[in-house]
């Protein structure tokens, strides 16, 4: 069920720009509150973010019921548009290395001093404070956590998209604990440790290839098909019986019998001859996780 309005009347003023920040704003939006974000000015008006150059329609989507303004944040004037808005900001969200906030007067002892309500949530690429001023993208910090293989491409921005709800969770809490002191809060959101969390499954051995979700269980894998590919997610017992059955493989469903080579090969026998539209019909019928991944059928 979800909640639209859980922070309704909260302002939350931005001034992080390219993925996570946005994304942040985005779900606090979502939730109801009043979202400005302040960008660097450009000759044209156009938006100063990054991403508005590199990638439009990520833009768009993220910024779709933000209020949008313009401020060159080294000059007065710039700087005296920010006060002005940081006076009835709630939550001020920035993505700045510590020693740029620093320069701009934007550290937590000076804002903290000037206002004493207001709570804000630092979105770094490493949290660590030894590390929060190098340079690093989404990339450099999915490879730390071991989430690139050598020659390949990540297939999504995780590190980014983590940070993005870490930060939205940190606001939250900032918000939770000005409510119990009367005073406003800090927390600093790393990219890095958000890469890392999403690679705690990876360092637990679960989608290693010896691990049940990662290839090693003949009941969550992906496999060919007739007329493509499907990822097949019979991981409980119950599923994998199921599964089993529908292949016209005598089996219980037991993981132990599931990590057979022979299974594997018996499973990947029948759906290699199964067309996409009849394992559909098939899950819908008998209750399997499974979706098409493609099909060639016209």
């Amino acid at each position: 069920m979800r909640h639209p309005h859980s922070l309704q009347g909260i302002r939350i003023l931005s001034l992080a720009l390219n993925l996570p920040g946005p994304a942040a704003l985005q779900r606090c939006q979502e939730m109801g509150a009043i979202c400005t974000k302040i960008e660097p000015p450009t000759a044209d008006g156009s938006s100063g973010d990054p991403m508005a150059l590199y990638s439009p329609a990520a833009y768009q989507a993220l910024h779709q019921g933000i209020r949008i303004l313009q401020a060159h944040l080294k000059t007065t004037e710039g700087l005296h548009k920010l006060q002005h808005e940081l006076q009835t900001t709630d939550v001020l969200l920035t993505s700045f290395r510590p020693s740029a906030l620093h320069k701009l007067g934007l550290d937590w002892a000076a804002l903290h001093a000037r206002y004493p309500r207001l709570c804000m949530v630092r979105i770094l690429g490493d949290a660590r404070p030894e590390a929060a001023d190098l340079p690093g993208h989404d990339l450099t910090y999915q490879a730390e956590a071991g989430l690139v293989h050598p020659g390949h491409m990540p297939t999504s921005l995780h590190a980014d998209m983590a940070g993005a709800l870490c930060a939205s969770e940190a606001l939250l809490q900032t918000l939770v604990e000005r409510e119990h002191t009367g005073i406003g809060a800090l927390r600093d959101v790393g990219l890095a440790q958000a890469a890392q969390w999403l690679a705690h499954p990876l360092h637990w051995g679960l989608t290693t290839p010896d691990g049940d979700v990662g290839g090693a269980h003949a009941g969550y894998r992906v496999y060919a098909t007739a007329d493509g590919h499907v990822a097949v997610a019979a991981l409980e017992p119950h599923f994998a019986q199921r599964l089993c059955a529908a292949a016209g493989i005598d089996c219980d469903g037991q993981a132990i019998h599931m990590r057979s080579p022979a299974l594997h090969t018996q499973l990947a026998t029948f759906l290699r001859h199964t067309a996409g539209t009849d394992l559909k019909r098939i899950a819908a019928e008998r209750d399997i996780p499974l979706h098409v991944l493609s099909s060639h059928a016209k």
